[in-house]
């Protein structure tokens, strides 16, 4: 599949992750080398979900960092709408500015969601909680470095990856080699096209340093995010080259019939398919998250 930009591997942006070992999700910040602006990708909210309470300490960790360094926060990036965390982008956003951006497919999320979750007409499905819509082949500027976008569906219908330079921030697409693939079996999801978007991925130069959202530490190994698209087409236990589709398809249907729900997917989907933000109070000023009975 012809990729819709062409890749510049000379602008080589400065990564730096956070990771969040209750979700074991990785968190980033994207700085432009030849200026101060940088870009937070998948900023993580705690919740203590037994107890109904939110915190910050990630965020606060990445709003220090940025504050710290004097740079310039112009983009808060959702690979797509997580179902294992909630979004810490308002919070950031709140401290630092930023404009929060995601793909144009979340209105599909949204209408899908909004259905399970019984929100009603109250809730707006046009994806107009968030500040930028992305199509596939969009551009934003970091400063003075170009981020290209590419719609990867298959884990859900939003989810894009994020190409900036030699660095490509894939969601939950692709994991570490050893990792595989994404699951594919939450509503609106395929494992074909799944595959599909995996091989676009995987039709970036080689040398394109690819960035996780997330790692579980397959047999223990450290926990690691970044790898290269050279290393995935080798070493991808799911998605090597020389694994066809139908073969992946499989694979990944019959694998997911195992899987249990993510144990923050209830929260974390209500929040996020509003940008981050808390469903609406009541009349008495308190907010309330549903739990939907077999709807999932």
């Amino acid at each position: 599949m012809t990729l819709p930009f062409t890749p510049d591997l000379s602008v080589k942006p400065q990564v730096i992750a956070f990771f969040d070992a209750d979700s074991n999700t990785i968190s980033y910040i994207v700085r432009d080398p030849d200026s101060t602006a940088c870009a937070v990708v998948d900023a993580v909210m705690e919740i203590d979900y037994a107890a109904g309470r939110l915190t910050f300490n990630g965020a606060d960790t990445i709003i220090k960092r940025i504050e710290d360094e004097g740079w310039t926060l112009e983009w808060l990036i959702e690979t797509h709408i997580h179902a294992d965390h909630l979004s810490g982008a308002p919070y950031i956003q709140e401290k630092l500015g930023g404009r929060i951006g995601i793909g144009d497919q979340v209105t599909v999320v949204q209408d899908t969601f909004g259905k399970i979750f019984n929100e009603g007409t109250g809730f707006e499905r046009d994806g107009s909680q968030f500040d930028r819509l992305f199509s596939d082949g969009d551009s934003y500027e970091i400063g003075t470095m170009t981020a290209h976008v590419m719609h990867t569906p298959g884990h859900t219908p939003a989810c894009m990856t994020h190409v900036i330079g030699d660095a490509a921030f894939v969601g939950d697409t692709l994991f570490m080699p050893d990792g595989g693939s994404a699951r594919a079996d939450f509503p609106g999801g395929d494992a074909r096209i799944l595959y599909r978007s995996v091989r676009r991925v995987l039709d970036l130069p080689p040398q394109t340093r690819l960035f996780m959202c997330h790692d579980y530490g397959p047999n223990g190994r450290e926990i690691r995010w970044e790898t290269t698209v050279a290393e995935e087409r080798a070493n991808n236990i799911h998605v090597r080259d020389g694994v066809d589709e139908d073969t992946f398809v499989e694979m990944r249907e019959a694998r997911d019939k195992t899987l249990a729900m993510p144990k923050l997917i209830i929260p974390s989907l209500q929040v996020n398919m509003r940008a981050g933000k808390l469903p609406p109070k009541d009349e008495d000023g308190d907010v309330f998250l549903k739990v939907p009975i077999n709807k999932l």
